[in-house]
């Protein structure tokens, strides 16, 4: 079982997600959303870094699995989310974690079955592919849904590579 911990990167809200997986089964071990509200960028910034190092310290994933940045209307947002990732990704280095990044429309695709699912599809696809009894907020289930793409992805290529071929 791969232990995965899933990052959705925001200035304001960043989600988290860990699940173990063996690439058809996928547990639950937890998720939630750093609240960074109130405070100017910097100290935003060394929230994200101590919340996500302290989730890796606890849970000992071994990789990280994260949102690219997708190309937003607003320059301004765009430079904060890159900002943010920039935390989380300083934040797995740090404590030695593999770092794997992915779109959202491929992230959509592995988990709802295309890449225009909206919010409420990909909550509704996170319950029930973890057996969840509810969904999770919008930013905690994306970050799942970013540590299940992984999940799938690393074992498609496992198993391109046992079968001698090579994958993308």
């Amino acid at each position: 079982m791969l232990r995965i911990i899933g990052i959705d990167p925001g200035s304001r809200q960043t989600g988290y997600g860990l699940i173990e997986s063996d690439g058809m089964h996928s547990l639950h071990l937890t998720h939630g959303v750093l609240k960074l509200k109130g405070k100017p960028l910097p100290p935003r910034l060394g929230e994200i870094f101590k919340g996500i190092s302290a989730l890796i310290q606890e849970y000992q994933p071994e990789v990280m699995a994260i949102e690219e940045v997708f190309v937003a209307r607003n320059p301004s947002s765009a430079l904060k989310l890159g900002q943010a990732r920039g935390a989380a990704i300083c934040a797995a280095e740090h404590c030695g974690l593999n770092v794997v990044e992915y779109t959202p429309t491929r992230i959509k695709q592995a988990v709802v079955g295309t890449g225009r699912a909206d919010k409420a599809q990909i909550q509704h696809m996170v319950k029930m592919i973890l057996g969840l009894r509810e969904r999770p907020q919008a930013d905690a289930a994306d970050a799942l849904a970013v540590a299940l793409s992984h999940a799938h992805t690393h074992t498609t290529l496992r198993r391109q590579a046992s079968h001698g071929k090579r994958g993308t």
